[in-house]
């Protein structure tokens, strides 16, 4: 993918391809930032939206989530614990015919909002089921303790639960954040309008078209992988670095 970005449109289909590009040229990555050629930059922000939003709408939903199966009694917690263990058997595309329903009932049909809504569905049951099992370690004794001291629920939430199980929000947030900004079947099917669409159907127009580059396409799929790495790598680093300190 790195190479054939430097690649020459008649390099890139050459009978006899080398690794090394013979020409090099960055004109594939001047192309798809010109808004004539490639709308990249609009694309991409739309994803940067609908990622960050549903990453943390979902951590958020899910740390009161998580707490309230983890640490709190009540009737059908048992229940409730055991059924996300079904998430992990049932495919994504059974949700899409009463997740299209409800949208389109809402009238949020092509809209970002939409999109956003259907990904927090999609990463939620994991998100909460991941952050339970971080809460589940964090002993009794403190909340015990700070209760003691005058804190209700809410505030030992985030003076104590939310510090101790940084690491495991950070990777929840990755995790989420990934599976948003990697989505395309439900982008594929709730956004219509070329204006709203997020980078994995955008590129799908590169590929779409009978004239398409080699070049052009890698360079933008390589351009598009850039910030979930980006961000695995920090998230790790910071991840360690709170291990460590541990």
């Amino acid at each position: 993918m790195l190479m054939t970005s430097f690649k020459s449109s008649k390099e890139a289909v050459a009978t006899n391809p080398s690794f090394f590009s013979k020409d090099w040229t960055f004109q594939h990555y001047i192309d798809i930032f010109n808004p004539d050629i490639f709308p990249y930059l609009a694309y991409f922000k739309n994803s940067l939206i609908v990622a960050l939003t549903a990453a943390l709408l979902s951590v958020v939903i899910g740390i009161f989530r998580a707490y309230a199966l983890s640490k709190l009694k009540f009737i059908g917690k048992t229940t409730i614990n055991a059924s996300f263990y079904t998430v992990y058997m049932l495919s994504g595309i059974l949700l899409v015919v009463p997740l299209f329903k409800i949208i389109s009932g809402l009238g949020l049909y092509d809209t970002k909002t939409a999109l956003i809504i259907t990904m927090i569905v999609q990463t939620l049951p994991t998100s909460i089921f991941m952050l339970k099992s971080y809460f589940d370690t964090i002993p009794e004794d403190l909340e015990e303790a700070a209760m003691i001291d005058g804190l209700n629920r809410v505030q030992i939430i985030f003076y104590i639960i939310i510090p101790l199980a940084i690491s495991g929000i950070i990777s929840v947030f990755v995790y989420s954040f990934m599976v948003a900004w990697n989505d395309y079947l439900f982008a594929s099917i709730f956004l219509s309008d070329s204006a709203n669409f997020t980078l994995p159907i955008g590129l799908n127009t590169l590929f779409s078209t009978p004239d398409y580059i080699w070049g052009r396409m890698m360079a933008a799929s390589l351009i598009t992988a850039l910030p979930v790495v980006g961000m695995y790598a920090i998230s790790e680093h910071f991840i360690k670095g709170n291990l460590t300190e541990g």
